[in-house]
């Protein structure tokens, strides 16, 4: 446990910090999830609309530190593949 009040005042902010990033990695999951099972079904209009949301998402998530840029970029782009190959 720490003991300085520095050392007290990191801890909160850590736990703060590890609570929103959960949160907003939970959020990007699920919507990719979302995603991946609307492509499965084959409904192309469908999966357009949720990738527009997904992308959303994923923008999200570079703004606020939790993905990479090109992480996620790479993930668009996988994506909008699988969503143009849906029939």
């Amino acid at each position: 446990m720490a003991n300085h009040l520095s050392a007290l005042k990191r801890a909160r902010q850590t736990e703060r910090r590890t609570t929103r990033n959960r949160a907003n990695t939970s959020t990007l999951r699920t919507q990719l999830r979302e995603l991946r099972e609307t492509i499965t079904k084959g409904d192309k209009a469908a999966a357009e609309q949720v990738y527009r949301k997904t992308v959303s998402i994923l923008d999200k998530a570079i703004q606020k530190g939790t993905l990479h840029e090109n992480t996620a970029s790479r993930y668009k782009s996988r994506l909008n593949a699988r969503v143009k190959a849906v029939k």
